[in-house]
């Protein structure tokens, strides 16, 4: 829950200037408990505080009585028999299926033998070989009998559009009932790819492939491609049935081979509604590729003829998953990435030069989850991935299917989640390569007319009320989890879908009317209700983030309450925030603004926050670090060289990064390469074109790489200061592995002054002060603290390692002694020196090591006592 104190400060001033080498304070006030209290100058150099001690306070734990301790033990036994029973039945049914099972007992912490900091704070998993892992078989949850209101328990203003939640909930009911009594089950009908596409099967006692699919339009329809020279023959054809499903059998060959080759490529050629022949790629396929020397694409029938052994990689083998799905995360610390621009050479990356190179380089940067765009199929390079043509396809850009599959088993090693930017709030208008008139009909997956196109997208619009769109949607949520063990998703463009009009030319402003009335689309809302129920049950440690630019309530609570059911929402107002911010002189900058945005979110929805987006990198945008050092970054980023605009741009990124992960939300989120301000904008290969919502020339970059890629060989240079930036992230993200502040339910500001420039934050055990003058430095600065005891620096932005000055280090030491009294709201006080742009972060003193990373497992910059109080990875 998010507290503000009193923010503005009124006391007198008494401020001595002094000029300072490089961007060191230019000024000092002496900030005390008094108002006007008028205190002496001391030099930068130097930081100033209390050494007085207090005596710790009494740890909780010799409070509880041994009988309580006892009960819990004992029942705690009974949960743990009760468990083994269900477990040893399960494992029995494997065995006698022939699977070798994972003994999670093998599962070591290899934190014993740890020789890297990477091991350290972030074990690998560690499992026999010849082990196969296989999530466990569960059930989805049956709809609640209540009546869809439970999720205005947090929030009893909303009491005025329960009629609105009871028939969104009874909507919902209607249709889990439906696919129960028709289809089998919601467990069923999200297997569509079982079904529809191409699968092994018999018929008539022959083994061989069914090839299956749904097109209500089309008259005639056969399978072509390499194994028929492209003209089907006579038994290639399909035969319609009442639901306009049109199937057909492929029998194996005489020597019992079969019929398709692994990589052979095909379509579907049908003849419309109106007559006309169309080639079509199977809309369930599950890779298509493009030649070198062809526009479009091709389906191809990806079908290993062999089995690997577990994490074995073999172009010819399917890839067997060794390693269990991590730990759902205690708070989420994304790295969002896009494999065909993560090489630091100009060209497409693939999906092992990931797995070898920067699985390792996000985890030693002490992010646990890693977000992939761009995973589903787009014909279009330059779309970022979100005009999809084929939704079951991996990209073939960056390899095969089996290789994505050894990327994501190898970030499981690595003790990594892995999520999916899925794309359903749209599809590529693409019709020789995507699914867009299909059967040629205009509202096959889609709403027919203006209302299945999106203007601004120039894409089409899901029906979301339809049949077999539920199915085919429902089934692609599925199926990248089940099929590619990724352990969720980002949802993309969710406001799109929840609103007719898109969200588009529509400024929120929190009426409720504008988020439940005729506006809103029920049919995409139940769908999103569908699909969060359905993967959380049968898939626990599911995370599911839905990209909500309007503050639709109840978007992150559970469905089984009546909510959406999202486990986060992208906080997306943070990052415009400061774009607008930026564009000001930095004496302007409003504490009081940035804080309300930064905490304007609904109590008990959890939220990821971000202080950019991957929009920003694009070209024609600016990333923070564009936006504070300019063309300064190319000219002064030398250690040795001028200085420019890049201390004030360094200082300051630091800080508007920090601020946003304490503030922002229950999770954070960054884009690949701007830890360390990457000084290139995102361009992709393209060619001259027209602007398709105004016919506007665009030129193009004539198809170069050189601005699709990433420059690691800058962040890694020992010369140049991007390297203190990229420290600085590393750092605060093992901040939080040691005390796991992101995610901590106290979250206090206790203030926001306006004319200091300076807000004090406590966020869990730890007090965060950011002084955002940039000039004025604050000597013997009281800040108000919910805890009393001991106080040591933990992390400074001040270090050398992070490109400061030790104007305030840890490396001093010292010790604040919190003084029980009422200070901003806070029962009890310290006093501190806080020099000009920059934000030190204090904890409980015996939590602290300031000499921590001076050994070999230390993150430099970091003064944290082991791994912490509260270490989780």
């Amino acid at each position: 829950m998010v507290g503000e104190g009193s923010g503005f400060s009124s006391r007198g001033r008494s401020t001595l200037q002094g000029g300072h080498a490089h961007f060191a304070p230019l000024s000092l006030r002496r900030k005390g408990p008094q108002q006007g209290r008028r205190g002496s100058a001391v030099p930068a150099s130097k930081a100033p505080a209390s050494k007085t001690s207090a005596p710790k306070p009494p740890s909780p734990g010799n409070s509880v009585p041994l009988e309580v301790l006892r009960k819990e033990n004992e029942l705690l036994r009974e949960t743990l028999n009760a468990a083994d029973a269900s477990v040893g039945d399960l494992e029995a049914k494997l065995q006698q299926g022939g699977v070798g099972l994972l003994d999670i007992s093998k599962v070591s912490d290899s934190t014993k033998q740890a020789s890297t900091p990477e091991d350290f704070w972030s074990p690998s998993s560690i499992v026999p070989s010849a082990k196969v892992y296989m999530d466990p078989p569960v059930k989805v949850s049956p709809p609640p009998d209540h009546d869809g209101t439970e999720c205005l328990k947090w929030d009893d203003s909303l009491w005025s559009h329960a009629e609105h939640f009871k028939y969104r909930w009874n909507t919902y009911k209607n249709i889990r009932n439906s696919i129960d009594q028709n289809e089998g089950g919601i467990e069923k009908f999200s297997q569509g790819w079982k079904y529809y596409g191409f699968n092994r099967g018999e018929c008539e006692g022959k083994k061989g492939i069914w090839y299956r699919e749904w097109a209500p339009g089309a008259r005639a329809m056969a399978l072509i491609g390499e194994f028929n020279d492209w003209n089907p023959e006579d038994a290639h054809w399909a035969v319609r049935n009442e639901f306009g499903v049109w199937e057909l059998f492929l029998p194996d060959q005489a020597d019992g081979t079969s019929a398709l080759r692994h990589k052979s490529k095909v379509k579907t050629r049908l003849e419309t509604a109106y007559g006309e022949w169309v080639e079509r790629i199977p809309a369930w396929i599950n890779w298509a590729t493009q030649e070198w020397n062809e526009i479009q694409y091709n389906g191809v029938y990806y079908h290993p003829p062999a089995v690997g052994m577990p994490g074995e990689i073999d172009p010819e083998k399917a890839y067997t998953f060794k390693y269990p799905r991590p730990q759902k995360p205690r708070a989420l610390r994304i790295y969002e990435s896009h494999v065909g621009m993560s090489s630091e050479e100009p060209k497409v990356n693939s999906y092992l030069e990931f797995r070898k190179d920067m699985l390792p380089r996000v985890r030693a940067l002490g992010y646990n989850a890693i977000q992939i765009m761009a995973v589903q199929e787009h014909a279009y390079y330059g779309s970022f991935g979100y005009h999809v043509t084929n939704f079951f396809a991996a990209s073939s850009r960056f390899g095969t299917p089996d290789e994505l599959k050894a990327l994501v088993d190898e970030a499981h090693r690595l003790g990594m989640v892995v999520i999916m930017d899925i794309v359903h709030s749209h599809a590529s208008k693409n019709t020789n390569d995507g699914i867009n008139m299909f059967d040629g009909t205009d509202a096959m997956y889609f709403h027919g007319g203006g209302r299945g196109y999106h203007w601004m997208w120039d894409s089409r619009c899901f029906n979301y009320g339809n049949w077999e769109t539920l199915r085919f949607l429902l089934s692609n949520s599925r199926w990248w989890l089940e099929e590619y063990k990724f352990d969720g998703y980002r949802f993309d463009g969710v406001t799109s879908m929840m609103y007719h009009h898109h969200g588009l030319q529509m400024a929120f402003t929190g009426n409720y009317d504008e988020y439940f009335g005729m506006a809103t689309d029920i049919e995409a809302v139940v769908y999103l209700m569908l699909m969060n129920q359905m993967l959380h049950d049968l898939f626990p440690t599911c995370i599911t983030i839905g990209e909500d630019v309007s503050g639709m309530p109840t978007f992150a609570r559970p469905v089984s309450e009546g909510g959406v059911g999202f486990d986060y929402r992208l906080q997306m107002a943070i990052a415009d925030k400061w774009i607008e911010v930026l564009k000001t002189p930095d004496q302007s900058w409003e504490m009081g603004n940035i804080v309300h945005t930064l905490t304007n979110r609904r109590y008990a929805e959890p939220c990821v926050a971000y202080a950019e987006s991957h929009d920003q990198a694009l070209v024609g945008d600016k990333t923070i670090a564009f936006w504070l050092m300019d063309k300064d970054m190319y000219e002064c980023m030398s250690i040795d060289g001028p200085a420019g605009n890049t201390g004030r741009g360094v200082a300051l990124h630091k800080m508007i990064r920090l601020v946003t992960a304490v503030l922002g939300g229950e999770g954070y989120l960054n884009f690949m390469g701007n830890e360390f301000g990457h000084p290139e904008w995102i361009d992709f290969p393209r060619t001259d074109s027209y602007d398709t919502s105004t016919g506007q020339f665009v030129p193009g970059n004539g198809g170069s790489y050189d601005k699709c890629r990433r420059r690691w060989d800058l962040a890694d240079a020992e010369f140049l200061k991007y390297k203190f930036m990229q420290a600085f992230d590393r750092a605060f993200q093992h901040l939080d592995k040691a005390y796991g502040f992101i995610c901590a339910p106290h979250q206090w500001v206790s203030r926001k002054d306006e004319g200091d420039k300076l807000v004090v934050v406590e966020r869990g055990d730890l007090v965060f002060v950011f002084n955002f003058h940039p000039t004025n430095s604050y000597q013997d600065y009281r800040v108000g603290c919910c805890n009393p005891g001991d106080y040591k620096i933990v992390l400074s932005s001040d270090e050398p390692v992070f490109g400061g000055f030790s104007n305030i280090s840890k490396i001093n030491n010292v010790k604040y002694t919190a003084e029980e009294g009422t200070y901003d709201k806070r029962p009890y006080s310290f006093c501190v020196y806080s020099p000009a742009r920059t934000v030190a972060v204090y904890a409980s003193a015996d939590t602290v090591d300031a000499k921590a990373d001076s050994t070999e497992l230390g993150i430099p910059g970091l003064g944290v006592k082991g791994r912490g109080p509260y270490w989780n990875y």
